[in-house]
């Protein structure tokens, strides 16, 4: 008898060994659309995209108008309107999966790459430019210009530009500083090379160790005090990955438009052109 009851103690605890090994503990944290899930479905148990992002319905309303400008001064956005920008990529894993997020809502996005980047990822760089994206240089190598000389500045700006130019095979038409760090002189030799420098009105701050959910509240946040602007992002974090669907909802529900950026080549003046035609006709 003495050893039935000790088997059955035995079974009995092997049996509830095995249901604590095989259950898991609830997940109570926040999720957003795009937390990672089962491979090949999503959070609400939807079969993913074959890239794996989130299947969103549509059609969407994001996408606004087209805005041509030649210089910071045409870059005028009215109330409720954004520009996407990111910096930093293009990385594989990261870059690709902003893009086809951009593409389910409908809309571009302006991407400042860095050179070496574009150098070691060209065909990454080609994709961005060819879906339509506005593609600006972040200098080669992430220099922040105001600790050099101007002269090597200057050349940081034109290696990086080059780089870009070459992976993309199109021209680069817009700049941002890296860290925001630049000065008067720097600026106005940039815009004297027919670059646009893309300011920032709201900064998401992704590249904090921030969760998704925070970058999101941030932003929306900064959005809702300005109520237009362009926003600053990077495609090399994943938390970005991560809040963008949910941030392009917002923005949707809101009602908020998101602009595309094109740039047009500023005209020569009139005296310039009389000038350049009588010079041709002798």
């Amino acid at each position: 008898m003495h050893r039935f009851f000790v088997l059955s103690c035995i079974v009995l605890a092997a049996a509830l060994s095995a249901c604590s090994t095989t259950r898991e503990r609830p997940d109570t944290s926040i999720k957003t659309a795009s937390v990672i899930a089962p491979e090949g479905r999503t959070p609400s148990g939807k079969a993913a995209n074959d890239d794996g992002t989130p299947p969103f319905a549509g059609p969407h309303h994001l996408s606004g108008r087209t805005l041509e400008v030649s210089s910071l001064a045409d870059l005028k956005l009215n109330d409720k309107e954004v520009i996407l920008s990111f910096d930093d990529g293009p990385i594989p894993g990261r870059t690709d999966k902003v893009l086809a997020i951009l593409n389910q809502f409908g809309v571009k996005g302006a991407f400042m790459m860095v050179g070496e980047m574009a150098e070691m990822h060209p065909a990454l760089a080609r994709k961005v430019a060819m879906e339509g994206n506005a593609i600006g240089s972040h200098t080669y190598d992430h220099a922040n210009l105001t600790s050099l000389g101007f002269d090597a500045a200057m050349d940081e700006v034109v290696k990086g530009e080059l780089a870009v130019t070459k992976a993309t095979g199109t021209d680069v038409s817009f700049f941002r500083f890296p860290y925001l760090a630049e000065s008067h002189r720097l600026r106005a030799a940039i815009a004297m090379r027919g670059l646009v420098v893309m300011d920032v009105d709201i900064d998401s701050k992704d590249y904090f160790s921030a969760t998704p959910v925070s970058v999101t509240e941030l932003t929306m946040n900064l959005l809702h005090k300005r109520g237009r602007g362009i926003i600053l992002m990077h495609d090399i974090h994943k938390r970005t990955v991560t809040m963008l669907p949910t941030l392009l909802s917002k923005l949707e529900t809101e009602g908020y438009k998101v602009v595309t950026l094109k740039f047009k080549k500023p005209q020569a003046p009139s005296n310039l052109v009389a000038s350049a035609d009588l010079v041709m006709s002798r």
